[in-house]
């Protein structure tokens, strides 16, 4: 089958399994973007919350390859186009941002990438329980609560000085 001609999905066991794989691929794609982020960073707690991000991100590779292979899968296959946007597009962000306003970048990116977890492993999550994947069900919660303790994370960062220092030099009014 050519990279133009696409299997059709006829069922939610195969539109999950399409999902997971898809997610997987994102997965892989962060853990290879979070260190460059990590090195970015110039704030102490954040570079930790990304440095915990990153640890999470391997285990929920190793969760999601584990599903896969409980379910008779290779863990291959799919590209994950929105991640590989999602990275592009904070690349070139910190590529141009400059301190102090580069932290703020960094955890706009950061939860932009959060949020597509958050969604992704929300979606796969109900599919597994409607289709009696009990174990992988279990797992995937796991990695959506991961995803959402970065999330809270980096909000607070952000809310807790981060956008604050990146105004440093900016006049800040009330409206």
């Amino acid at each position: 089958m050519s990279s133009e001609e696409k299997a059709s999905v006829e069922n939610l066991r195969e539109l999950f399994l399409d999902e997971v794989k898809d997610l997987l691929n994102a997965e892989r794609q962060l853990a290879k973007a979070l260190p460059k982020m990590i090195h970015a960073a110039t704030s102490v707690p954040l570079k930790d919350v990304l440095a915990t991000h990153l640890k999470d991100t391997d285990a929920h590779i190793d969760r999601l390859e584990s599903i896969l292979a409980d379910l008779g899968e290779t863990p291959r296959g799919k590209k994950c186009k929105g991640m590989e946007g999602i990275l592009e597009e904070g690349s070139e962000l910190m590529d141009h941002v400059t301190a102090p306003a580069l932290d703020a970048a960094i955890v706009s990116s950061g939860q932009r990438l959060a949020h597509y977890g958050i969604s992704g492993y929300g979606a796969i999550q109900e599919w597994a329980r409607t289709l009696g994947f009990r174990s992988a069900e279990k797992l995937i919660a796991k990695n959506l609560e991961e995803e959402k303790w970065a999330d809270e994370k980096l909000s607070a960062l952000a809310k807790g000085g981060i956008n604050t220092t990146a105004s440093k030099g900016e006049a800040i009014r009330v409206l």
